[in-house]
């Protein structure tokens, strides 16, 4: 879903060039460096701002005075808002998963893995970078059953996820860890649990908290993979932040 850019903006890379109109090879890279650079500026811009007023509420003009640019600039790489939420919806995603997998990859055990794998998507984080934006993806599921182009990136996404819950029971199972079940209907019930919590935890409701949630996931998904857990005060560490929207 990510809309490809050839090249950056006339004037820029005019600029690149010394003025001239022609690009040479090492210019045209460093042009492109800059474009993707700028580019990332602006998704990231646009997730803060979203976060903060909602997706109804924002505006192009306000994502550009975040970062000091003219809105024509933000149209000139997105076109659109909705196309903008769903590039930076992506890009925060993308962004979540390769931390996930860093994280994941440097625990020893499938039962560790799965409970930072539930951590993640629960609890605020400790990197202020990747703390959970809830409200955002309450406008993202919002704009999704309405706008084509954003449900196409939500059912890649929930897909991607429910791989991941997949592939961490089969390497469980495959280390003696995990009981014989079948992961792919258990993907669906977790994804599903999940996002169900986050969806209380955005709205605030007075009984489900990070820290509860995190437990009665942990509890759910240790009973039915058959290993033994209990709360640690990692959770209680982790629950006592506040997340990027002040929730």
């Amino acid at each position: 879903m990510r809309q490809q850019v050839g090249r950056a903006p006339a004037a820029s890379a005019m600029g690149a060039a010394g003025g001239t109109g022609t690009v040479l090879p090492g210019e045209a890279a460093s042009v492109q460096g800059i474009a993707d650079q700028r580019r990332k500026q602006m998704l990231t811009a646009a997730l803060d701002v979203i976060s903060e007023r909602g997706f109804a509420d924002t505006r192009i003009a306000d994502i550009a005075e975040r970062i000091g640019i003219s809105p024509a600039l933000i149209i000139y790489y997105f076109k659109t808002k909705d196309q903008l939420l769903t590039e930076a919806i992506g890009h925060y995603e993308d962004t979540w998963y390769a931390e996930g997998k860093r994280r994941m990859d440097a625990l020893p055990t499938a039962a560790a893995r799965i409970e930072e794998f539930v951590a993640m998507n629960l609890l605020p984080d400790s990197e202020p970078g990747l703390q959970g934006n809830w409200r955002l993806w309450l406008d993202f599921w919002v704009q999704a059953a309405r706008n084509p182009g954003v449900a196409v990136l939500r059912q890649k996404s929930d897909q991607r996820w429910r791989e991941v819950l997949v592939s961490l029971v089969s390497s469980g199972q495959a280390g003696g860890e995990f009981a014989n079940i079948d992961p792919h209907p258990f993907s669906i019930v977790v994804s599903a649990l999940l996002d169900g919590l986050t969806v209380q935890i955005a709205l605030e409701d007075p009984v489900v908290d990070p820290v509860s949630a995190f437990e009665l996931s942990m509890h759910y998904i240790a009973k039915q993979l058959g290993f033994a857990w209990a709360p640690s005060g990692r959770a209680h560490a982790n629950g006592n932040r506040k997340d990027s929207t002040g929730s």
